[in-house]
């Protein structure tokens, strides 16, 4: 039965190009929000904390700051509201998971970058 699913997955389900990005990586992700019949473009903008999923029902969790509350979001890869995702800075962690980032407050707080 599993096999089915992923092949209906592979084959009907569009898949959008994003560039590759991991946790640690600064990224803003740009979405469709419907109000009504008007239909304006947002952006999100913080670190990857993880990606989790394979396929269609792949996610990434997405925590930035405003003001001195931490805010996370989750994303589905094949989200239609999706538009764009721009990498702004590539980040150097040793977890493909970094939930410790939530506890980390001031210096601690900072990923180094990698330059590429």
């Amino acid at each position: 039965m599993s096999s089915l699913v992923k092949f209906v997955q592979d084959e009907f389900v569009v898949r959008k190009d994003f560039p590759k990005f991991g946790a640690g990586d600064t990224i803003t992700v740009y979405y469709e929000i419907r109000e009504g019949e008007k239909v304006r473009t947002q952006f999100f903008r913080g670190v990857v904390l993880q990606r989790k999923g394979s396929g269609s029902s792949e996610t990434f969790t997405i925590r930035k700051m405003s003001g001195t509350i931490g805010v996370e979001r989750i994303f589905p890869v094949n989200l239609p509201a999706l538009q764009k995702v721009e990498v702004n800075k590539r980040g150097k962690v040793r977890r493909a998971r970094i939930f410790y980032f939530r506890g980390l407050t001031g210096k601690k707080a900072r990923i180094k970058e990698v330059r590429r």
